[in-house]
């Protein structure tokens, strides 16, 4: 299943559920078929995003096997971590708030 992601700032993404999921319980939201994110909630969401992405930068080489330097494995290499998943996200609420308007997702 997909997410779509859409703001009348910014143009909208999809995204895979479970990476969905996470970006939710990050932000403090049920990962319901649709939901909204008003501007007065954007900057608890931002700020939970940028937490987030800041314990995962300070942990990576420490928790993350697929961060070591080294990998034989191309797969391992290509590991997508939460900064690169949330990224879009956090560029959206940021801009949506900027000009004042909610985000909105569907399924």
């Amino acid at each position: 299943m997909l997410y779509r992601f859409q703001s009348r700032a910014t143009p909208p993404f999809v995204m895979l559920e479970v990476n969905a999921r996470q970006l939710f319980e990050i932000i403090g939201r049920a990962p319901a078929p649709k939901g909204v994110i008003t501007t007065d909630q954007m900057p608890a969401a931002i700020a939970a995003l940028e937490a987030a992405m800041a314990r995962e930068g300070e942990n990576l080489h420490n928790a993350d096997a697929y961060a070591v330097e080294g990998h034989d494995n191309e797969a391992e290499k290509q590991h997508v971590g939460l900064r690169q998943r949330a990224t879009p996200l956090l560029h959206m609420l940021k801009d949506s708030l900027a000009d004042g308007k909610d985000v909105i997702w569907e399924v």
